[in-house]
């Protein structure tokens, strides 16, 4: 790749164009972190689809497709919170941050998030280097042992629950998640539009439907409190740390979504964080992958995300220091977005009738499902939600659910 010289940043004129990408990236990644069900990939694929015909320097588009990256990955846990409706990335932050939300600590939910989210900027960017080393250095083992691994972590959770009525309903969930996986994630059905892929519908159907199902029967969100956080910091921050470091994982390992990742924090998140240290955890597994899958690009020359797939379309310049000076403003422009659109999001949501929306997103989902997936789409967006309803009934965990990913990768599928 053409390596652009690092002087030009000193000129006001390019300076302030770098800084036009990178606010407009944040724009874009804003947008689609909004939209119920639209997972990371998929909005990643679109992204690389229209890459290349982007006018402008391929460094700066570069930048604009970080930005819209990191900041996506900030803003897509309000609809988690607020709908119940999940990307792949936030499937086990949905029902703990709903849950609060129900509760009126919907604004402490949204700040948890955040807070993850720009803990894990501030972590990876500085620990990138000596973290690429130890990966890189244990990948080989990890990744010849991967089934094992992922296998203990499978038992680990289920014996996590604390009845045994939770427990069966955890394997039973893990075991119909996983076959449907293993029977659909290869599949590359006809679809209008050519940025499809399985997990809309199986994480529609899975992490969405089934809360907006019930959701249609109850009483809607109620009126939300102040917004003061309950979690120690002390604890915020090791939990965030802990996401950080496992998104470090993803972003160097194939096979490895920030999803499965986050799963293997939720291990090792101590008791008393509950709720809370599930958000900011797993949203600090969402944000970190991001930025370390671009230094696994730099290590290894291999795209690791699909945004990384999309920056590699542009033919962009590695040119680390402006690249994470763009991810930098990035997290800050999510910081501020997730806190101040989130509540928002949430005023409105309160102050319509939960039913009407609970229906309309139901049909969003549909809609999305189809046009990633044809109608293939909508029959597995209709057995996923059967799947989906089964943790429920059975007051099992629905991270289990997990094992739409988890398990074709301990099969070797």
């Amino acid at each position: 790749m053409a390596v652009a010289p690092v002087e030009f940043v000193t000129d006001p004129t390019l300076t302030l164009q770098l800084l036009a990408w990178t606010l407009a990236g944040a724009s874009l990644g804003s947008l689609s972190g909004l939209v119920p069900g639209l997972h990371a990939n998929n909005f990643a694929l679109l992204l690389a689809g229209i890459a290349a015909s982007v006018p402008g320097p391929p460094l700066f588009v570069g930048c604009a497709m970080l930005a819209a990256g990191v900041v996506h990955t900030f803003l897509n846990a309000v609809p988690a919170m607020a709908l119940g409706v999940p990307d792949a990335e936030m499937a086990v932050t949905a029902l703990p941050g709903h849950r609060l939300v129900l509760d009126g600590r919907g604004y402490e939910a949204i700040r948890l998030s955040a807070l993850g989210s720009i803990l894990a900027v501030l972590v990876a960017v500085p620990l990138a280097i000596p973290v690429t080393s130890a990966v890189t250095a244990v990948y080989p083992t990890l990744r010849s042992n991967l089934p094992l691994v992922l296998a203990m972590v499978v038992v680990a959770l289920v014996a996590s629950e604390y009845t045994w009525r939770a427990r069966f309903g955890g394997l039973l969930s893990f075991s119909l998640a996983a076959a449907l996986g293993v029977l659909t994630l290869d599949l590359s059905p006809d679809a209008p539009l050519e940025a499809g892929g399985m997990l809309a519908p199986l994480f529609a159907g899975l992490f969405g439907a089934p809360v907006l199902i019930d959701a249609i029967f109850g009483s809607g969100i109620p009126p939300q409190r102040d917004g003061t956080i309950e979690l120690p910091r002390w604890l915020v921050g090791a939990t965030a740390l802990a996401g950080a470091l496992a998104g470090a994982v993803v972003g160097y390992i194939p096979g490895i979504s920030a999803a499965i990742a986050a799963v293997a924090v939720l291990v090792l998140v101590p008791g008393n964080a509950g709720d809370r240290g599930y958000i900011v955890a797993t949203s600090g597994v969402d944000t970190a992958n991001t930025i370390f899958a671009l230094f696994a690009l730099v290590a290894i020359g291999q795209p690791r995300t699909g945004v990384m797939v999309a920056f590699e379309n542009v033919n962009a310049p590695l040119e680390l220091p402006i690249l994470l000076g763009a991810v930098l403003l990035a997290g800050v422009c999510g910081f501020v977005l997730v806190i101040v659109v989130g509540e928002r999001y949430l005023e409105l949501v309160g102050r319509v009738a939960y039913w009407k929306i609970s229906t309309a997103v139901l049909g969003l989902l549909l809609v999305l499902s189809y046009l990633f997936t044809g109608p293939l789409g909508i029959v597995v967006f209709v057995v996923a939600t059967a799947i989906g309803m089964v943790p429920v009934r059975l007051r099992a965990r629905r991270v289990h659910l997990m094992g739409v990913l988890i398990g074709p990768l301990i099969v070797g599928i």
